[in-house]
Order: structure tokens, then sequence, then C-alpha cells
């Protein structure tokens, strides 16, 4: 499952005051603990770009802040999963299972969904996640494309038809996706043509904004737009952007990626 950015996780999450309650507290402390970690790895930053030394390095601010995160990360994993362990009948466990998960592979979150009390493996989230699971299982890497239609527009209208494509999912308000548009419009100027083609489909948007947004960066391959929740549910993905490569019969080659790991793999598919 995809690598969760833990400090996005937490700015939504206010820290309550302790009442008399046991698990109320021990739901305080968890927040607290977790909040600790935060602000560690966020000092650890500012440290970094303020570090005279390196200024001009990015490439070495760049993997020091990598390394830190990956430090704060571990530990916020750490805790989530002690918490769990302790409390899989209750609405703390539950509470550390929503910050967890996403962190985990699909057979991991399974195991730990299965350690659950009868109550929270039935639990509206925990059924959520269980459907995003078998998604993600239906649509792994070597495994045919899942279609779906919108506004009668079908996804194999593009794919399984001879070519190989890349499909990048996202959002006009997202702003990784539009990061991602330069590396995507100069390898669709190289390669596409007879074997190869791009789509980029629309989640989680309004229309009208994915339309101006596509014109502003100059999208100029077929799209699918208003897609909503209907291409994340079939796919089983929660975050963008989500950019895969789709083999000339349908095939999932590649997922996840990002940069210049699509040009790879399109030049690797293609055999150039």
């Amino acid at each position: 499952m995809k690598k969760s950015i833990f400090i996005a996780a937490l700015a939504t999450v206010m820290v309550v005051a302790c009442s008399s309650g046991s698990i109320e507290q021990k739901k305080a402390k968890f927040q607290q603990d977790l909040q600790a970690v935060v602000e560690e790895f966020q000092a650890k930053v500012e440290a970094i770009e303020a570090d005279s030394t390196i200024a001009h390095l990015q490439d070495v601010i760049d993997a020091k802040i990598g390394e830190a995160y990956e430090i704060a990360n571990t530990k916020y994993i750490d805790i989530c999963l002690k918490t769990l362990k302790k409390n899989r009948d209750n609405e703390l466990g539950l509470m550390a299972f929503k910050e967890v998960y996403n962190d985990l592979e699909p057979e991991d979150v399974e195991k730990q969904i299965a350690l659950l009390s009868p109550e929270l493996q039935h639990d509206a989230f925990v059924e959520r996640v269980k459907s995003h699971i078998e998604a993600l299982k239906l649509t792994a890497e070597g495994k045919p494309f899942v279609d779906f239609e919108v506004d009668g527009v079908k996804f194999s209208d593009f794919i399984g038809r001879g070519k190989w494509v890349v499909v990048d999912f996202w959002a006009s308000w997202c702003g990784p996706c539009k990061r991602e548009v330069p590396n995507l419009k100069k390898i669709y100027k190289t390669y596409a043509g007879p074997e190869f083609d791009m789509l980029s489909v629309a989640v989680w948007d309004k229309p009208e904004d994915t339309k101006a947004a596509a014109a502003e960066l100059g999208i100029s391959w077929n799209q699918i737009i208003n897609a909503q929740k209907i291409a994340s549910d079939a796919y089983g993905f929660d975050s963008i952007p989500q950019i895969m490569l789709f083999g000339p019969d349908g095939t999932i080659v590649k997922k996840g990626l990002r940069g210049a790991a699509i040009e790879e793999a399109v030049k690797q598919a293609l055999g150039r």
C-alpha cells in the first residue's frame, strides 16, 4: 500500500484534552506521542534547510530530509502498531489502525484486521479497507486491467487495444500530479505512435476544473474526465498521482511510477 505522508495525516488531528475516561486519556496520549514524532521531524527539516554548508547542494538536502523522514516514519509506525496490539477491541485500536494501515503491505493489513475484535472487523471503515485490499489484489502487476465506465466512456476504449499505454490518475488540485505533467508531455512527444499512447483519468475533481487545468497544462492526449471514485475504487488507490503502464493486451505491467521511472518503464517496454 502507499507510503503515507504522516505529517499530512496529523495536520488534521487535534490533540484532545484528557477526560476522566481511561480510554479518552489513552487516545489523547496516543495523539500526543504521534505529534511529538512529527514535531521532531519538522525540527530536523528546519535544521537541515538552515545549514549554510549545504545550502547550495539540493541533492544533499533532499537526501538528509529523506533519511530524517524514514527515521520518523519508522517511529510513527512503531507507536501505532504497539498501540494497536494492546487495543484490538476498542476505539483506540481503531484509531491506531486508521493511522497505520496505509504504511503496511496488503497482506500485513489483512493480518492486523484478522486480529481485531469481531465488532471492529465489521466497522464501516475497516470494511472499506477490506474492499480496498481486494481491489489491489485484482489490479496487481501482471493482472489484466479492470474496466470501468464514466459518462459512457469506458477504460477499455483506450486499454488493451494493441498499444502500450501510460495511465495517469490525477486531479487539478493535486500539486504532485501537476508536477508530473511536464515529464509526461516529454514522454508523449517522444514515444506516441503506433506502439504507445497515454491516458489521463481525472478523479475526485470537478469536471470544469479538470478541463481548465488540462488546457493550462497542455495535456493533449486522451482523457477520461469526472471519474470521481469510480477509478480509485476499481484500482484500490487512495492517493494521487497514480501512474501505471498497461501492456498491449491490457496487462498491468507497472504501478506506482513517478519521475524518471516512467520513461524507463516505457523505454524498456518498447525495447529502446
